[in-house]
């Protein structure tokens, strides 16, 4: 458990450093409890129940708007990334992770370029129809029963890669693109996880630096927003891993795909 307890260190850090300073966002009472919802959602995301955490890009987009919602959301994940790998890191398949980073990079770099040319109005529908594009693709191949064998095909895992760092760069929203790939290595459930868990914290990490430097949507103040997320992610995290202990392989599976589906139809709303 030594990386829970460094990010428990960063985290008590981070307060006392911004306590004299801390930016408080001016929300309704509405907003404050979505936003205390999407902190619930991002740590049971992490933990097991995928999702859940779609539901996240449109509410903090509608909070905060599109572009500035995504330098929020970025440092909330990493957050709940931590505790994910902390619980699930020694089930992680790191063959799938190498095959996958190079390319998701490669999406990065071009989710960059591209997102300083769209507005709030393109990017909320951009985020849509990419999660509902990676939705349709999964289910699709689920149905298939395994007739679509890309566990061994690079170009497959190069093509998922490229848009999952893509759609995750733009919108945070690269969830099922990679379930995609993950659910077609028919991974047990806990490999699933941690696989997953490893993945998009390297992921989420990568995409730091363009969002500091480049964008410029994560600030002393978008960090102090995070900072009130921090208690309900952790939470969310815990619960979670309590509730994807009483789910069967087979029925986690169908979870996974039926939950993922309804979250991405909700962007919509």
């Amino acid at each position: 458990m030594k990386i829970k307890n460094i990010a428990v260190k960063i985290v008590i850090f981070a307060l006392l450093h911004f306590k004299n300073n801390m930016f408080v966002p001016d929300l309704s009472y509405g907003e404050w409890i979505q936003f205390a919802l999407c902190g619930l959602l991002l740590g049971m995301s992490k933990t097991g129940l995928s999702g859940a955490g779609l539901m996240v890009v449109p509410i903090m987009a509608q909070i905060f708007g599109g572009r500035t919602s995504v330098g929020i959301v970025l440092p909330m994940l990493l957050v709940a990334d931590v505790f994910a790998v902390s619980y699930y890191h020694r089930h992680a398949n790191w063959a799938h992770i190498l095959r996958l980073a190079p390319a998701a990079l490669v999406g990065i770099v071009i989710g960059v370029f591209f997102g300083k040319f769209i507005n709030d109005a393109q990017f909320k529908t951009s985020m849509a129809w990419l999660v509902v594009l990676g939705i349709s693709l999964m289910v699709w191949q689920d149905l298939r029963k395994g007739k679509l064998n890309v566990s061994n095909h690079w170009l497959v895992a190069a093509v998922l890669g490229v848009l999952g760092g893509f759609t995750s760069m733009v919108g945070n929203a690269a969830g099922p693109v990679f379930t995609l790939y993950l659910l077609a290595m028919r991974l047990p459930k806990n490999s699933y996880i941690g696989t997953g868990a490893w993945f998009y914290l390297l992921l989420n990490l990568m995409k730091v630096p363009f969002h500091i430097f480049s964008w410029r949507t994560i600030s002393a103040e978008s960090l102090s927003i995070d900072l009130f997320a921090v208690p309900v992610i952790l939470l969310g995290a815990a619960l979670g891993i309590r509730l994807v202990k009483y789910f069967p392989e087979r029925a986690y599976r169908i979870f996974i795909i039926a939950s993922t589906l309804a979250a991405s139809l909700f962007l919509f709303l």
